[in-house]
């Protein structure tokens, strides 16, 4: 069922008949519909985030940090629900434990791009050149675009106006500083599919060394990044846990 949240600034779909025990946010590009197994039997909401699904996008090119503020207005009206994120939805989970953890119960994690990848190599000659040149105002901005379209990844070419902004904001940050602010009583449960190449598996390692003893980490064989049957299983299985301590 659509539920509209904060006069019309959020849309989510209730699961269960009950406030909300869970609330769940997707990944990017994605929407609320990607909880449907995940959620199936609970009193839940899983949220489309502000750009993605119903819920309209920001006025303004918003960091996750931004995006945990909007989301702390959905919690403060619930009872410290279990917080799920997916990927872009894990990075705003991890802003919300890190600044208002009272809001939550516990948190879990599944594909989060947690720090910036160890290799990399810059952009495509072409586009630098080209960027370069845009800066200096010596080609226009039809043409730049044309190279943005060539050389930028899937998502980055599929985001359209201030969600793009968005996109380049939000890609571009790591979180070792709010993965250590969130507190050492707060559980968080890290579920990574073992194959998953959008946040490898190093990523979460180096995440438990941050956050202690209150964190587990479980590695799904076979898995990837996007939820599939062995991941739904392992989010449930962590979920309540956490929504019966």
């Amino acid at each position: 069922m659509l539920t509209t949240l904060l006069d019309g600034r959020a849309f989510g779909e209730k699961h269960g008949k009950d406030a909300a025990t869970v609330v769940a946010l997707h990944g990017w590009a994605r929407n609320r519909s990607d909880w449907g197994s995940t959620l199936a039997g609970l009193d839940a909401l899983a949220l489309d985030q502000p750009g993605f699904g119903a819920t309209p996008a920001p006025d303004e090119v918003w960091g996750s940090a931004d995006y945990a503020a909007w989301l702390a207005q959905i919690l403060e009206t619930l009872d410290r629900p279990v917080l799920v994120g997916h990927s872009f939805g894990g990075r705003v989970a991890i802003q919300l434990a890190a600044t208002r953890p009272e809001l939550v119960r516990g948190v879990v994690l599944t594909g989060v791009p947690l720090f910036r990848p160890k290799t990399g190599g810059k952009p495509k000659l072409a586009y630098r050149i080209g960027r370069w040149l845009h800066g200096k105002g010596l080609i226009p901005e039809a043409r730049m675009e044309a190279l943005r379209e060539k050389y930028g990844s899937t998502d980055y070419r599929n985001a359209k106006g201030i969600v793009r902004d968005i996109f380049v904001k939000v890609v571009n940050e790591s979180y070792g500083d709010q993965l250590a602010a969130i507190p050492k009583d707060l559980p968080v449960r890290l579920i990574w599919g073992e194959n998953d190449t959008a946040a490898p598996v190093w990523m979460p390692g180096e995440a438990m060394e941050i956050l202690g003893d209150n964190a587990t980490l479980e590695i799904v064989p076979g898995s990837a990044h996007l939820l599939d049957a062995g991941l739904v299983k392992s989010l449930r299985g962590a979920i309540d846990e956490l929504r019966t301590n």
